[in-house]
Order: structure tokens, then sequence, then C-alpha cells
């Protein structure tokens, strides 16, 4: 006797933790939460095609549950307004302050984007016009891969042993970057940072939120970028000046973390700051931003 099955709605049984959480748009144009299934030889959700649907709550209650879904667009993994800040760490690989010029920071230097500045991992980064190449100056647009920090409950105050019990899992990010407006006609003796990284859709991440179920060791990764196929940037989680534990700690010192709060964990060398010839992004380039056991977001730089 055959046994007929519809797409999609395999029957299976209930998963107690979701491995990767991903948030996308199925075949029937409706939004979802799901854990995504890898396909075979792959760790990078991105590839994913399918995934078992999520009810309730990632940053709190919620269930992995048996109906499978296809995934015909991945979103961001939280919606941007669900993310209560996103915080961002500068200059946290000595390869990378060295080739910038500066002094190996003491302490994480912080920064922040607004949560329009979030992407999701295949969407275009807009370049509106007075961040273009004008009569006065060349749109010096850079791109940083790094690690991202997703935080499960309110942490304040919290020790680097207890940081970690904080956190949710990690993604992907792209912190993209204006370096003219960052450091030439940013504020002087020392750049400021709004202008120069916090326009929207620059700051694209994903494709999934890696539990730390998975990832028991953020200490221990590769990353990098490649920018129209071509590797920039290829580096260790290793080599970071101030590893995850210290940075969620950190960051808690006097401010309360909360469910939905983001780190960009700064990036490692290869930039194009600091080139003696640089080459900076043009519109039509595509930039790919990947962390091992996690996957990839490829987005191209779109003149609007």
């Amino acid at each position: 006797m055959r046994l007929l099955c519809a797409p999609f709605l395999l029957v299976l049984p209930l998963v107690a933790n979701a491995q990767r959480f991903v948030r996308f748009i199925s075949t029937d144009n409706k939004e979802y939460y799901g854990d995504a299934i890898l396909p075979a030889k792959t760790t990078d959700a991105s590839k994913s095609t399918s995934a078992r649907v999520i009810t309730g709550d990632i940053l709190g209650d919620f269930t992995v549950t048996s109906q499978v879904k296809p995934i015909k667009k991945l979103l961001s993994p939280l919606p941007n307004d669900r993310v209560r800040t996103v915080r961002c760490v500068g200059f946290n690989y000595v390869a990378h302050s060295e080739e910038a010029g500066v002094n190996i920071p003491q302490w994480p230097i912080l920064f922040y984007k607004p949560w329009t500045a979030l992407n999701t991992p295949s969407d275009p980064i807009p370049v509106t016009a007075g961040y273009q190449t004008q009569g006065n100056f060349t749109s010096e647009m850079d791109y940083e891969t790094e690690l991202v920090v997703i935080i499960k409950k309110k942490a304040f105050n919290i020790s680097d042993d207890e940081a970690l019990d904080h956190v949710l899992g990690y993604s992907v990010g792209h912190d993209v970057s204006h370096r003219g407006w960052q450091i030439d006609r940013g504020g002087q003796p020392q750049p400021q940072y709004s202008m120069g990284k916090g326009a929207d859709g620059w700051a694209p991440w994903g494709p999934a939120i890696v539990s730390t179920n998975v990832i028991k060791n953020p200490q221990d990764l590769n990353l990098w970028t490649k920018v129209n196929g071509v590797m920039m940037q290829n580096d260790t989680t290793a080599n970071m000046i101030f590893g995850v534990k210290h940075l969620v700690s950190f960051f808690s010192m006097g401010t309360t973390l909360l469910p939905g709060d983001v780190i960009f964990t700064g990036t490692p060398s290869g930039v194009q700051l600091g080139k003696t010839d640089p080459n900076w992004l043009k519109n039509g380039d595509v930039i790919e931003v990947g962390l091992e056991n996690v996957g990839t977001c490829t987005n191209q730089i779109k003149y609007t």
C-alpha cells in the first residue's frame, strides 16, 4: 500500500531545541520562524530550502513543530523592531587596528547602529545620493564581516563567566562602512561613526541565528569576505582582542542588555581602510560575508 503525503508536510518528532533559527517567507507567501534543515555536506543556512516551523517566541518560550515548510526567501533572523539595540565594536582584531593605524584598544570601543540599518541576508545595500561620489569627494564604501551575538535574556552588570548564559546564539553580519563620512568628514581629531555606518540597510545579517547548542565556542570560527567572488578577508574569531564573554559582560556594565539586542563584534584585517590604493565598493558590487557553521549573507551595492 502506498502512502501519499503532501509535500513538506512530513510527520516528524518534536524537537526540544532549535539549532538554526531562521525567519522566512514560504511558498504560501506567509512569514514563519523555523529551524533550518541543512542540505547534505553544508552548514550554510542560506542553502536551506526548508525548515521546521517554530511556534511561540524564539526569545522566550517556543516549540519546534513537526511541520516542515519550504523556504522561498530568508529574512533577517529577527524583525528590525524586535531588535532593541544594535551594538558594535570597533578595532577588535590586532591586524585590523594596525592596518588602520590605530592603537590597540585597552577596552572595547563601542558604537551603535539604528535598527533601521539592519538588512536581510540577500537584499541590496542602498546607497543614497549623500553617500555617492560627488564633485568634492569620492564614495569611500568599505566592507566588514563580523560575528554577531544575539542576547536572549536580560543582562545587567554580569561577569564574563555568566555572559554566555544570556546568549541565544550567533550570526554573521556585514558592518557596511563609508570611510569618507566616518573619518574624512567625521568629527576631528577623532572619527565619528554614525554618519559613516548607520544608514538604512547598512547591516545585513543572517542567514540564521545558530544556537549555543551548536556553537559552544564562539572563539574558534573562520570568517571571511568576498567581493565579486574575490576573497578579501579570511581570519578566525580566535584573533579577537576581546572575546564574546568579555564583550557581553562589558556592555552590561551599568547598561541593561535586553532580549533581541545584537552585538556586532568587530572585523578582522583585509578591509580597504588603510590601503595606499584602496578599491572602494562601487554600484553593483556583490559582497559575501560568511561565518563558519552559520552561513553567508550576499548583498549587492545599489545606488538609489
